[in-house]
């Protein structure tokens, strides 16, 4: 799933490709996909792109109409931008293209085409038509940015969380806006705090660690994201985590095999020496094992 860093550095891509140019055709393959009737998606042809602008993970494109174009990438959606622009309509079929955007040059010729993409067959990825971003529920909805956290501020919101786990706390976007499931993990290692331990219940320094961790991780995730294009390479992310997705590799701290907890629709891992102080967490699978 696409997390601030890759969303920030679609942003920013995105508003240094883009910006001025002319929206010439807004083509929506998967109907499903937009969440809005008013104003209409229609409407956003024939407007100037202005700048692209991101809200947690929500990515938000304005345009000179005073309307705003909003896409969250889901668990498996992306975009893709190319100088190659068909000539076809984009047409529903069994690809993975949920939608087309098409920029022109104020003389009229073609520049970009956009591509909202989304693999696999549990579709998630929306859009949203609106004339303020705030008029989208989940953006509406966030909490503070994770970029904008002090240690007070990081504090204050997770002993609001109560004893939920602090995994959990920091991707619950009412909570923190951006983090997800991967660089949750990369946070937490990086903080040498268990997925486990109750939101609520880490000391001051433990809070001022997490807060450095969080905006150390998201930086250089980002800044490696845009460096790579992230609208032409996906598998940049994956390439820069060194917790998540690692299952059996040693730890890049201390050398202990990372472990793996899998939950009903997604696993995330973590350092038993740096984190739990040599501590195996519940694996479902495992629990499963054993009754």
């Amino acid at each position: 799933m696409p997390e601030l860093p890759e969303v920030q550095a679609l942003a920013s891509t995105l508003t240094q490709r883009l910006a001025g140019l002319r929206l010439a055709a807004f083509e929506i393959v998967a109907v499903s996909a937009l969440k809005t009737a008013d104003p209409p998606y229609t409407g956003l042809a024939g407007e100037r792109f202005l700048g692209a602008s991101r809200f947690g993970k929500f990515l938000a494109l304005e345009f000179t109409g005073g309307s705003w174009l909003v896409i969250h990438l889901a668990r498996a959606g992306w975009l893709r931008l190319t100088d190659r622009v068909p000539t076809a309509p984009a047409r529903p079929g069994r690809g993975p293209l949920t939608a087309r955007l098409v920029f022109v040059t104020e003389a009229g010729e073609p520049a970009f085409a956009l591509d909202l993409t989304e693999a696999g067959t549990r579709k998630g990825a929306a859009m949203y038509v609106v004339r303020d971003p705030s008029d989208v529920p989940g953006i509406a909805s966030l909490g503070p940015d994770a970029l904008d956290l002090d240690a007070e501020l990081l504090a204050g919101r997770l002993r609001g969380a109560g004893r939920a786990r602090i995994k959990n706390a920091i991707r619950d976007q009412k909570v923190i806006a951006g983090i997800g499931n991967a660089y949750s993990d990369e946070i937490l290692h990086a903080a040498r705090i268990s997925p486990y331990a109750p939101a609520d219940g880490l000391g001051q320094e433990q809070y001022a660690d997490l807060a450095d961790a969080i905006v150390a991780v998201l930086t250089t995730a980002a800044t490696r994201a845009e460096a790579a294009d992230p609208t032409s390479m996906k598998a940049e992310k994956k390439s820069g985590l060194v917790i998540h997705g690692h299952t059996g590799d040693p730890c890049p701290v201390c050398g202990t095999a990372i472990a793996e907890v899998a939950l009903a629709d997604r696993s995330f891992q973590y350092c038993p020496t740096c984190q739990t102080e040599g501590k195996p967490l519940a694996d479902r699978r495992m629990s499963r094992l054993l009754k």
